[in-house]
């Protein structure tokens, strides 16, 4: 039986944090690996689960933001000098992201040249680029062996677009990954009856320190909570924590604004390489 596996390869913000990468989320489904952005250190959160960077399937990215997309050049470098020169799918809306894709690898030039010449490898091939027109309805952007993935866009303005995205196996098993945004009418519709909903979260009373305006274009716990348990979420599972936790007493806050939320389904504080494993397919 086929199994699917989410692991969190970085549950963190812009900030550096201890023990958290920058934001991304791994998809295991049989052979497939897709990863869902691809912030600082997601190369090596990778590898800490037993993934390396050339058996990555495709690679999605929510929106713009350096802390989404930091590791995407190294992603695709560290492929090419393992030995896999196959270009990577890479999955994204169109727009600034598509501009950003055709320069990723502009400023290893030199350093992509050298190794060339040292080694007498070929020259590394640029990814597969699919752009979208990013869309406030659902839409399927991508499919492969028995994985459909749909996109819908998300409310992070001043960030346009943003989005998110959701993965459904051929046995009806379903993964949303919100990317950054508001608490927002289109996840909660992109998520009715999900198996996982890995949300972005911030708790603004914890912020302070002139970093209050970052709870205006991202999810508040207790309204996440209540969007979660309208959709019919089954498990949720937080990531992009800002502030970023420290310690389990203020994971424990987290927790406590989701349920006064009112959400009654599995809730998981996420933190970097955290698994969540579905039933097997046929359960």
């Amino acid at each position: 039986m086929t199994t699917t596996t989410i692991t969190l390869t970085g549950t963190g913000t812009p900030l550096p944090i201890a023990g958290r990468a920058g934001s991304g989320t791994l998809i295991q489904h049989g052979d497939e690996r897709i990863q869902i952005d691809a912030g600082r250190g997601t190369v090596l959160r990778l590898a800490e689960a037993g993934v390396q960077p050339q058996e990555i399937t495709a690679l999605f990215l929510t929106h713009h933001h350096s802390d989404h997309v930091m590791d995407v050049a190294d992603l695709l470098i560290s492929r090419w000098v393992m030995g896999n020169n196959e270009p990577l799918d890479v999955v994204a809306p169109d727009g600034a992201l598509t501009t950003f894709g055709e320069r990723v690898l502009d400023v290893w030039a030199e350093d992509l040249k050298i190794r060339q010449e040292h080694t007498g490898r070929p020259p590394i091939e640029p990814p597969n680029w699919h752009a979208f027109p990013a869309q406030m309805q659902p839409q399927q952007v991508w499919t492969s062996h028995g994985l459909k993935v749909q996109s819908v866009l998300v409310q992070h303005e001043p960030v346009r677009p943003a989005v998110g995205y959701r993965i459904d196996t051929a046995s009806g098993k379903s993964i949303v990954i919100s990317g950054d945004t508001r608490v927002c009418s289109e996840i909660e519709e992109l998520a009715c009856g999900v198996d996982v909903l890995v949300h972005e979260v911030v708790k603004s009373d914890l912020l302070g320190n002139g970093r209050e305006y970052i709870g205006e274009y991202h999810a508040e716990a207790v309204a996440l909570g209540q969007m979660a348990q309208s959709a019919g979420v089954r498990h949720l599972v937080l990531t992009h924590l800002e502030p970023a936790p420290t310690t389990a007493d203020i994971e424990k806050l987290f927790e406590e604004d989701i349920r006064s939320g009112g959400f009654t389904g599995s809730l998981t504080v996420g933190r970097d390489l955290t698994k969540i494993k579905l039933p097997s397919e046929g359960q």
